[in-house]
């Protein structure tokens, strides 16, 4: 099939393949369905676009936010206290912990993010051991069992090391954005490889 690009917003094929798919859909009979050649109305366009913006303004704190190890430095902090020490069972523990979280920046975070008391104790000896390193706690991801340094790299430091931090605008979406423009422009093409809408079937010819 011809390509033609010089004016892709109206169509993408020459004009022999136009006439060939525009006499494909009059020869055929749609096994009796009248197909018609209209343009996809506007309020449509616009109702694709405003969804589109409307989950990502929604979903932009969540979409691929990793769980630092700074969000549960205060769990740590305080499951071996005796005040937690002191209730039976660990469910109940676990609400205590979260239930008298001081540090609120972390809050949402750790809203996101919940652990059981289990989850817990595997990651408690790795972040304490951070802690006694004087490390950035910002700088190390909670995957499953382990604390591991984050897999980013920013600015330089001070110190000449490398920043470890997520990005703000790395929240994971950046993907789903491509998978947004793939979507689009494979829309266009099918659309433009198509007959442009001011061409009307004659569906007599096929009937």
């Amino acid at each position: 099939m011809a390509w033609k690009f010089d004016n892709p917003l109206y169509t993408l094929t020459d004009e022999e393949q136009n006439k060939a798919a525009c006499s494909v859909w009059e020869g055929e009979s749609l096994g009796g369905i009248s197909e018609d050649n209209n343009r996809l109305p506007q309020p449509i366009v616009y109702l694709l676009v405003l969804t589109i913006l409307t989950a990502f303004a929604i979903t932009f704190p969540l979409w691929g936010q990793r769980p630092t190890a700074a969000i549960y430095a205060e769990y740590v902090q305080m499951m071996d206290s005796s005040q937690v020490q002191a209730i039976a069972g660990d469910e109940a523990k676990m609400e205590y912990i979260v239930n008298n979280v001081k540090d609120t920046s972390q809050k949402p975070f750790q809203e996101r993010h919940p652990l059981t008391m289990d989850d817990l104790r595997m990651i408690q000896g790795q972040i304490i051991e951070l802690q006694n390193q004087g490390v950035d706690l910002e700088e190390y991801t909670v995957v499953g069992p382990y604390v591991v340094l984050a897999n980013f790299e920013g600015n330089p430091k001070a110190d000449g090391t490398i920043e470890r931090k997520q990005p703000w605008w790395d929240k994971g979406y950046t993907i789903d954005i491509f998978y947004v423009i793939y979507f689009c422009v494979a829309v266009l093409i099918v659309i433009k490889r198509l007959p442009h809408y001011s061409w009307k079937p004659d569906h007599s010819i096929a009937h």
